[in-house]
């Protein structure tokens, strides 16, 4: 078990992020309101950041001043639709307040069919001017209509932007399309994921190119709360069953949501209804379960304490559970939640302050939707965490490789939030020694490549965090995390790849320019900022990348690239794993580095015990020479295979 997280940001708790201005907007609305003007809008922002109230800021001007007639809010669950419920703005300062016919909400109890035609029929009313629908209403209607001149002047937002795909099999995607290219509507799209998509992306590059963005980060929203001051990503691993390690990984002293894993995992014990009852005994000892509210009294075995425990695991009396939650108003009334494919997404349960989730998730939108449970900000908590048990592999296991590849992924989302949850930086190069920046968030890089192209700009100021991602789920990639692969090979080799799949329209030079970019601000954003005074007083501020210390004014992309950016990802998971594993995982990636025939394998084979007899030493897979590395990487090969006949006996 590990003791220090991954990674870990502190905040100044400004206060700015909640602050509201004249008209009754924080930061957020209000720079998101300077945009409302755009007939394509996409919005970037955090959980409990209030988006939901910053459509309803530029909805409302575009009713009343851009000759928009109606529109249309689409929410992915009817659950969500509560955040666009009647809002008082004009006490705030704003001229009108957000007001919805009961008629036209559409996440309401009702019959689904009769929902799509309420929708058609609000398309073709002359008064009605606000509707909210699912995204599946909406789709329905959509195909019902067969028009889509019919949302002329019609405003279409979608909440919850990263349900939707460009895939040709995604109607909702589809019809977005075709609304934006063959009418007159506007778009404003939200999301909470400063991920595109996890398999699909959600617009064409060419249809992207048409909306304004407005990015809010995670940091921006956490620094500028009251309370907070620093949120942690940690992981528990262990072997066996996680209710084994559980016990270990609980803190019943903090407002926590336990996320057991889905019944498909590899961790889950595929009996769902009895890992509750045993997260249950690793709290503590059960009391009583109040037949009005379906919540249960555990007496806690670290503290003795009386907690208060929500089950929303078992479909039996959860309606009630869920009644409870809706109405909860202050920390007293709730202390732990166990949840499977809930209490994530639009669940709001501002006290919350430990999210321990169990398995890998393998969407990292799902990862930013259960962080964002435990960043709002409140009262009783100074300090947010996301806890992951992850099972560590056993190197006599045949999954072993399998087993790796989840601790990977789990520990390159962490790498991938932290970018998020970390304060923005801008990499410019320092042509003279006597360049300084322009700003606070300015780093100065000697020799950095500067984007030649509007393309290469474009890529490099909107799409980082998705081309990381990218990155970071490419195979080869992975595979060169687990075997500690040379920088040069992951900087000039793995990472060069990945662009030029991703943005085949590339030439060479601007995959470079990408490339130094992704390097850079990857191995920046990880290093440790630390300072020193000389004798003359001057203070000098140093940043400590890998295993060197170095004066930021000296900063050269050469020294950069020559650092591995995804180190910390192999630190961590060597940390956690035992030498005979890892030389496992080794071996196995070695052998899948070339595809040698029965043939090939036995003349290298015979040439390597020639080559041990005159040098009295094997073939080393780093050599200069082309016949040595296959040399070593035949052996690997044929050890590989030898050991995977041994575990089949």
């Amino acid at each position: 078990m590990q003791d220090k997280n991954v990674v870990e940001v502190n905040y100044h708790q400004t206060g700015k992020s909640t602050n509201t201005d004249e008209l009754g907007m924080r930061e957020m609305q209000a720079r998101v309101y300077q945009h409302r003007n755009s007939q394509y809008l996409l919005v970037k922002a955090p959980p409990a950041s209030g988006k939901s109230r910053a459509l309803m800021f530029v909805a409302l001007d575009k009713l009343a001043n851009q000759g928009v007639k109606k529109i249309i809010v689409a929410v992915p669950e009817r659950s969500i639709g509560r955040s666009f419920k009647n809002t008082e703005l004009v006490k705030y300062g704003f001229y009108e307040d957000w007001k919805v016919d009961p008629q036209y909400d559409l996440t309401l109890p009702g019959g689904d069919e009769s929902k799509v035609q309420k929708l058609v029929d609000f398309l073709n009313s002359l008064e009605s001017r606000i509707l909210i629908c699912t995204h599946a209403t909406l789709r329905f209607a959509y195909e019902k209509v067969a028009d889509d001149r019919a949302f002329d002047n019609v405003m279409v937002a979608i909440d919850e932007f990263h349900h939707v795909s460009s895939n040709d099999s995604s109607v909702l995607g589809t019809a977005l399309k075709n609304i934006m290219h063959n009418s007159s509507a506007h778009i404003m799209a939200m999301t909470g994921s400063y991920f595109r998509g996890d398999s699909e992306p959600i617009l064409s590059p060419e249809d992207e190119q048409l909306f304004d963005k407005v990015t809010y980060t995670y940091y921006e929203q956490l620094d500028g709360y009251q309370y907070l001051k620093s949120f942690g990503i940690d992981y528990k691993f262990y072997q066996g069953s996680y209710l084994d390690a559980l016990p270990d990984a609980i803190d019943t002293t903090k407002k926590t949501i336990i996320h057991i894993p889905s019944i498909n995992s590899s961790a889950s014990t595929k009996d769902k209804y009895n890992e509750v009852d045993a997260i249950f005994d690793a709290i503590g000892t059960l009391v009583d379960r109040d037949d009005k509210t379906g919540i249960y009294t555990i007496k806690s075995k670290q503290t003795g304490k009386l907690l208060k425990v929500a089950d929303l695991v078992n479909e039996d009396g959860r309606e009630k559970v869920q009644e409870y939650l809706r109405n909860i108003s202050s920390a007293d009334d709730l202390d732990i939640i166990v949840a499977l494919n809930m209490a994530k997404e639009g669940f709001d349960w501002p006290w919350a302050e430990q999210a321990l989730t169990i398995g890998y998730r393998h969407s990292l939108t799902e990862i930013v939707q259960i962080i964002g449970r435990v960043t709002r900000d409140s009262s009783n908590k100074t300090h947010a965490q996301f806890t992951n048990m992850i099972e560590q592999p056993d190197a006599k296991d045949d999954a072993v490789q399998y087993a790796v590849n989840q601790i990977l992924k789990a520990i390159t989302a962490s790498l991938l939030m932290e970018q998020v949850l970390a304060p923005e930086i801008h990499l410019k190069r320092r042509n003279h020694k006597s360049d300084t920046p322009s700003g606070d968030a300015d780093i100065l890089i000697k020799g950095l490549k500067e984007p030649t192209t509007k393309r290469a700009q474009s890529i490099i100021e909107n799409d980082l965090p998705d081309l990381k991602a990218a990155i970071l789920q490419d195979n080869d990639v992975k595979n060169g995390i687990a075997a500690n692969v040379d920088a040069e090979v992951m900087n000039k080799e793995l990472i060069p790849k990945v662009i030029m799949t991703r943005y085949p329209d590339l030439n060479n030079d601007e995959v470079e320019q990408v490339s130094q970019y992704v390097v850079a601000d990857t191995v920046l954003r990880h290093a440790k900022v630390d300072s020193s005074v000389d004798q003359e007083g001057n203070t000098n501020e140093f940043l400590k990348m890998a295993d060197k210390f170095i004066n930021v004014h000296d900063l050269d992309i050469n020294l950069i690239e020559s650092i591995n950016p995804f180190q910390r990802a192999y630190d961590v998971m060597s940390q956690n794993i035992d030498s005979n594993t890892l030389r496992i995982i080794e071996r196995s990636i070695d052998a899948k580095k070339y595809d040698f025939s029965n043939e090939e394998l036995m003349q290298l084979f015979m040439n390597a015990k020639a080559f041990v007899e005159k040098t009295g030493r094997r073939p080393d897979k780093n050599s200069n020479n082309e016949e040595e590395v296959r040399m070593a990487y035949a052996l690997a090969t044929l050890s590989d295979m030898r050991a995977r006949r041994n575990e089949n006996r």
